[in-house]
């Protein structure tokens, strides 16, 4: 309902109350029919629900389907042909299901948990009529048709139509991303021509949840509690905005359905070549017999190409980075979103209170006197000196003005204490000023601030450059008009003085006895001044290829100069208002926002639309802010930043990542982190799967000469511990020094791009090679069963070998500065585990093997440890094609 656009007996008869509120029962009644005050809270997941859910994924599923067929074989050559196979492949793998989930559940419930911390109530108790006496009840017990008590440093907790104001003043950043508290007043508000309805920033009779007194007091009527309210309908249209998958489980869900395409052509291909080999080339052995030994060889295969631990060392990775993160005061809320930020290529950010302070503060002045300026300004506020805090408390723009003195060495309890306040003539909406008489000397003193304009219009004198008082030309008002416009043009807010002593006590404090025959001091600038570290992360962000988007509920002329100040702008034709947003369609805001880096007057809505129009245009999109008004775009983002500190407890909800200090700065540094996640996890991923196929060039080769070099068993135990330990060791390499030199990837690029999927295929060739070749040795020095040993620990060794050389993917390992103690542990460790099953005779007989002696074990070293050497050559010559290409 347009509340605002209806008289305040309208307003009261339209809600069935009155000025002096509801009754008790009255209050009870709508309550128990309208339910109480406070949002709806979406259903959290239970353990189950999570735990089902973290099973859907496609390669836990296809370890699944190997376990089940891995066991269904096991049973039947255990029952029927009374084999004695070992059941470890179930476990192991139930085991890598297990592990993966836990730590996925387990990291989710955390970050709830950090989030309900930071969670707290805007407003948690309210003063109303009820039965027609003020009484103090519990926010969420109002309900429509109560009337509210307000007076500063009140919190707003539900949508209300204002019948009395006394130089009410009203904070509304958290739902227009208004930085200057906004004057109210009680008179119903009209449309302007041609124009359908009032922007809520303008609804100057409205008090809206979310929003707090910070001056004068006031009466007011509810007429929306609740989800009804502006705060609750931004709240619910959360729900229209369906979560969508980051880059990374783009990848991962890409390589699951490539690794599924491949296990199932390549058991097909298996099955029917050992099935033909065996039409082609009869033997005595049973056919039924030959088809099972053969699709237990397809079952092999498939284990050979999953890499059971990815899942598990990529969570793992993915939960180191979020510990890290919350060290650098960034809070994940969802695991797999870490690496979003990697890829981040638009960071739009709110500008009050996450690019600025939030904070009114004088930057600038205009006088001859200083010193008399300040005090004036200082004396002439009802703001104060908290002497813990050494800041003012109050009104922004008083405590901006107070906090001006105190930097002068003019504490305004000292002031006070030198010239007590005797009377006032307080500030009004109408006359733009306010007057205080002070107790002076032998006599008394008068101040007076306001809207500079309006200070002039008042004086007949003004301090000249020496101090003197002369008379205030047309010449002077134009000089001082001149100097205030340059400090408009800055946008900055500029406030006058004026002062007159006085002889004795004037007859009233009335506007009209006091405001007159001035002598006029000067005037000062004052803004919500950026961070200091913002300019930092801006700078940084354009060297990591990342642009910055500034959108605003405040005034263009502030905007753009905040946008020029911090270099997100370079001229006021790349910033655009909300409302020009309204007559485009789609299409054409997609060709705006190419050149528009700064939006001002937007509205809720207009954030969304902005989002999605980076997000059409193939962009990876951050959101970042703090009021109610930034919750659905945040949302919509690929990653939504909340605030922690100043955020409201919507925006918290539905924030990808909370920043715990407010600060924009340390959105560069969960970049940094982002992109060094997905860097390492891009090796682990590398390493991985050319270890893997390693391991089913291996197997195919045994098959086609009817060998058994590796069982299932020994690769499930090559997936999950060789390769896990140095997988994980991989995930805890440092940033690369240029890392943030690089421009954004793209959120398409897919993990074998850069040449890494040739890297595999040679690599796994290679290391195939060497375990073949150690094979065969094995075979020749001591029979089969030592050739299958010495193929076991060479290609432990090998991939042990070949993760120390993935450390990186072109660069030589001889030149990198770092060194991973993590990777030397994980070798120290893999080792010491593959000795223990080839020596400790009931694991060497679990897995079917014979000890071999030294000379055979420095034989499969050897052979091992020649993929770094061969890896650093081919690294180098195509360091060097590369070169020429660019050179070229």
């Amino acid at each position: 309902m347009s509340y605002y656009l209806k008289s305040t007996e309208e307003v009261l008869k339209e809600v069935d109350s009155t000025s002096n509120g509801l009754t008790s029962t009255q209050a009870d009644q709508r309550i128990e029919k309208f339910g109480k005050n406070k949002l709806a809270e979406p259903p959290k997941r239970t353990f189950m629900q999570k735990f089902i859910g973290s099973l859907t994924d496609p390669m836990i599923i296809m370890l699944l389907v190997a376990a089940g067929i891995s066991t269904a074989t096991t049973i039947y050559q255990n029952v029927v042909r009374h084999a004695n196979e070992s059941y470890a492949d179930l476990f192991i793998i139930l085991f890598v299901v297990i592990v993966n989930t836990i730590l996925g559940i387990v990291q989710e419930d955390k970050a709830e948990e950090a989030i309900s911390a930071l969670k707290e109530m805007t407003a948690s108790t309210s003063k109303v009529l009820r039965d027609g006496k003020q009484v103090i009840v519990k926010s969420e017990d109002l309900t429509v048709g109560d009337v509210l008590i307000f007076e500063a440093g009140d919190a707003v907790p539900a949508d209300c139509r204002i019948l009395e104001s006394h130089s009410l003043k009203v904070e509304e950043a958290a739902l227009t991303g208004e930085s200057v508290p906004v004057n109210k007043m009680v008179d119903l508000l009209m449309l302007k021509e041609n124009t359908l309805d009032i922007p809520l920033g303008d609804r100057k009779n409205m008090l809206y949840s979310g929003s707090t007194i910070v001056y004068g007091r006031g009466k007011a009527v509810v007429v929306a509690i609740g989800m009804e309210s502006e705060m609750g309908k931004i709240a619910a249209a959360l729900n229209q905005n369906d979560d969508e998958q980051t880059p990374l489980q783009k990848k991962m869900a890409e390589l699951s359905a490539i690794l599924t395409k491949l296990v199932i052509g390549i058991c097909v291909f298996v099955f029917l070549f050992g099935i033909g080999r065996e039409l082609l080339f009869p033997t005595e052995a049973d056919l039924f017999n030959i088809v099972l030994d053969t699709f237990i060889m397809a079952v092999a295969l498939a284990v050979a190409a999953i890499p059971e631990g990815l899942p598990a060392v990529v969570t793992v990775i993915l939960s180191i980075g979020v510990t890290a993160m919350s060290k650098r005061n960034a809070l994940i809320r969802k695991l797999t979103a870490v690496e979003t930020l990697g890829c981040t290529q638009i960071i739009c950010s709110d500008k009050t209170g996450t690019l600025t302070q939030n904070k009114m503060t004088v930057v600038d002045n205009f006088t001859s006197d200083v010193h008399l300026l300040a005090s004036g300004m200082a004396l002439c506020s009802d703001a104060k000196i908290d002497e813990g805090k050494q800041e003012a408390v109050g009104e922004p723009t008083e405590a901006a003005l107070v906090n001006f003195a105190y930097k002068h060495d003019l504490p305004s309890y000292e002031l006070n204490k030198e010239q007590p306040r005797i009377g006032e003539a307080p500030f009004d909406s109408m006359r733009k000023m306010m007057s205080t008489v002070h107790r002076y000397k032998d006599g008394y003193i008068q101040y007076t601030k306001g809207a500079n304009e309006i200070i002039l219009s008042h004086c007949t004198y003004y301090l000249d450059e020496d101090h003197q008082i002369q008379p205030l030309t047309e010449e002077v008002k134009q000089q001082i008009n001149a100097k205030a416009k340059e400090f408009a043009d800055r946008a900055l807010r500029v406030l006058g003085l004026g002062y007159k002593k006085l002889g004795t006590l004037p007859e009233n404090y009335d506007a009209e006895t006091l405001e007159h025959d001035l002598i006029y001091v000067g005037f000062v600038g004052m803004i919500d001044p950026c961070r200091k570290e913002v300019y930092g992360a801006i700078k940084e962000c354009a060297s990591a290829g990342i642009r910055p988007i500034m959108i605003t509920g405040d005034h263009i002329d502030t905007a753009v100069a905040i946008g020029k100040d911090l270099g997100i702008i370079t001229g006021s034709d790349q910033a655009m208002l909300g409302s020009e947003l309204d007559s485009m369609d789609d299409e054409e805001l997609q060709n705006a926002v190419m050149n528009i880096s700064v939006f001002a007057r937007v509205q809720p809505e207009h954030k969304t639309r902005i989002v999605r129009a980076f997000k059409s245009l193939g962009y990876v999109v951050a959101m970042t802010g703090d009021g109610v008004n930034d919750a659905p775009s945040i949302k919509a983002a690929d990653i939504g930043i909340g605030m922690g500190i100043t955020g409201t407890d919507v925006t918290k909800g539905v924030a990808d990542m909370v920043l715990a200090d407010d600060n924009f700065a340390t959105i560069v540094n969960a970049v940094e982190e982002g992109r060094k996640i997905y860097d390492n996890v891009r090796k682990v991923l590398q390493f991985q799967l050319s270890t893997n196929m390693s391991e089913v060039l291996i197997v195919f080769f045994a098959s086609v000469i009817g060998k058994e070099i590796l069982t299932a068993t020994h690769l499930l135990w090559v997936n999950m511990v060789t390769d896990s330990l140095p997988g994980l060791a991989l995930g805890m390499e440092k940033a690369e020094s240029d890392l943030m030199q690089r421009k954004p990837r793209s959120s398409n690029e897919s993990v074998f791009s850069n040449g890494a999927g040739i890297d595999m295929i040679l690599q796994g060739i290679y290391m195939a090679a060497l375990v073949i070749c150690s094979y065969f040795i094995g075979c020749k020095l001591d029979g089969p069963g030592n050739g299958m040993t010495m193929a076991f620990l060479t290609t432990n060794l090998v991939e042990i070998f070949h993760a120390m050389s993935m450390r990186t993917q072109r660069g030589s390992l001889l030149k990198m500065k770092t060194f991973n103690w993590w990777l030397m542990g994980a070798f120290v460790v893999a080792v010491a585990l593959n000795c223990l099953v080839i020596y400790v005779p009931f694991l060497a007989n679990l897995f079917n093997f014979t000890a071999i002696d030294g000379k055979e074990f420095a034989i499969a070293f050897g052979l091992a440890f020649s993929v770094i050497p061969v890896l650093e050559v081919i690294k180098f010559i195509l360091r060097n094609i590369t070169k020429n290409k660019n050179n070229a």
